[in-house]
């Protein structure tokens, strides 16, 4: 998605590993550079989709952290879905990637 004079985005999903082998998925947007959007639009739904990585800014406050606006490096997982977040520089944001939550995290999220 691009919006003229604020940036180009990408959907990603952003997972959360809970305890019990579980995981939550936020749905988040990403903003990218042009270049990379224009590249993610090329391969999209080829095959060299399956090896698209992206570097960007994540466009939405991500509750209950408080992220946004923080670096994120995305991945195809799975060619069938949209890029996952799977790492940060942001080492908060790169623990809650990495870690283990209890569930009841989830209570926390707005309803």
């Amino acid at each position: 998605m691009q919006i003229p004079n604020i940036s180009p985005f990408v959907r990603a999903l952003l997972p959360v590993k809970l305890q019990g082998g579980h995981e939550f998925r936020f749905g988040v947007w990403i903003a990218i550079h042009p270049d990379d959007l224009q590249h993610a639009c090329r391969v999209w739904n080829a095959p060299e989709y399956a090896d698209l990585k992206l570097t960007g800014f994540l466009a939405n406050k991500i509750q209950p952290w408080g992220f946004f606006a923080v670096p994120v490096n995305l991945a195809v997982l799975n060619t069938e879905q949209t890029p996952y977040c799977v790492s940060s520089p942001d080492e908060e944001l790169n623990d809650v990637l990495t870690g283990e939550w209890p569930h009841d995290i989830l209570a926390s999220l707005p309803s």
